[in-house]
């Protein structure tokens, strides 16, 4: 086996049936592909089975990626399988949109370059131009696309112009505070991710965290999730929460939550760009791996 075989990862799912395993291992071991990771889930409440393995094809009759998935669908075929197999050495491409707090999208953007998030962005946009600067300092195109009532609409054409132009994977809502139409949200089924606080109890409307320091709070967290057309509520990928006391004043809750809004975020993108998530209904399936 060569340190330099490529790496491939197969995700599937299916109903609750015998032979679920067997068929995905068995499929690997003939055709010389070496396990590297493998999880796998049953939901006994739902009877649905989910899968997720990472392997490398260096057998002396290594194939290519389409052989295998062609080789694979008759298999998967048998258990009525929704299935994929994705070369881990690609790199999804992740458009980012921003207001004006720039907190998430600096970390992502500092993860990026530096290699921790095996991402390409091709793309920020934003309905203010204050983060321009940043987008100009990391070589990325910038869009500044203003939206108000009147023109709704048309900028969010202009948003899906630009993913389908630069061909985007994933979009990353890094404290984009703009709420996208049910339209939208529709057309990035699955492929959105939003990050919020999450204010234990919760705080709505204008500042949150000093709503949250008069009623003296213990906990703040946040909460990365896929967009849907109801508001904050779409399938949460993950939460993280940090505990606060009494000497916390605003300022320093702000910065405890923009922390917790970074991590959890950065958290949901790797997730889902290593394709450790299932959507099933309105829930999720996660394999963290290592």
């Amino acid at each position: 086996m060569t340190e330099t075989a490529p790496t491939y990862i197969l995700t599937a799912h299916c109903r609750s049936v015998l032979g679920t395993v067997d068929v995905v291992t068995r499929f690997l071991y003939e055709h010389q592909c070496y396990i590297t990771e493998i999880q796998s889930f049953d939901d006994s409440e739902e009877e649905h089975f989910f899968i997720r393995v990472e392997f490398r094809n260096d057998g002396a009759n290594a194939r290519s990626i389409g052989l295998l998935r062609e080789a694979f669908s008759e298999d998967a075929a048998r258990f009525d399988m929704h299935w994929d197999i994705h070369d881990a050495s690609t790199r999804p491409k992740v458009v980012m949109m921003v207001s004006r707090d720039d907190h998430c999208l600096s970390d992502l953007l500092y993860r990026y370059r530096t290699g921790h998030l095996n991402i390409e962005i091709p793309a920020i946009i934003s309905n203010h131009p204050d983060i321009k600067h940043l987008a100009e300092w990391h070589g990325i195109p910038f869009y500044y696309l203003p939206v108000d009532v009147t023109t709704k609409t048309m900028q969010e054409q202009q948003v899906l112009d630009l993913l389908q132009q630069y061909r985007a994977d994933l979009v990353v809502l890094a404290r984009y505070m703009q709420v996208l139409s049910p339209e939208l949200c529709a057309k990035l089924n699955g492929r959105a991710i939003n990050i919020h606080h999450s204010l234990l109890p919760g705080f709505k409307g204008a500042k949150p965290y000093h709503q949250a320091w008069e009623k003296g709070v213990k906990l703040v967290g946040a909460t990365a999730h896929y967009v849907t057309e109801h508001l904050d509520e779409g399938p949460i990928i993950c939460q993280q929460v940090e505990a606060v006391d009494h000497s916390y004043t605003p300022k320093r809750l702000i910065e405890r939550g923009q922390d917790t809004e970074r991590l959890t975020l950065a958290r949901a993108v790797r997730l889902h760009c290593e394709h450790r998530i299932f959507l099933h209904r309105n829930k999720t399936v996660i394999f963290e791996g290592s």
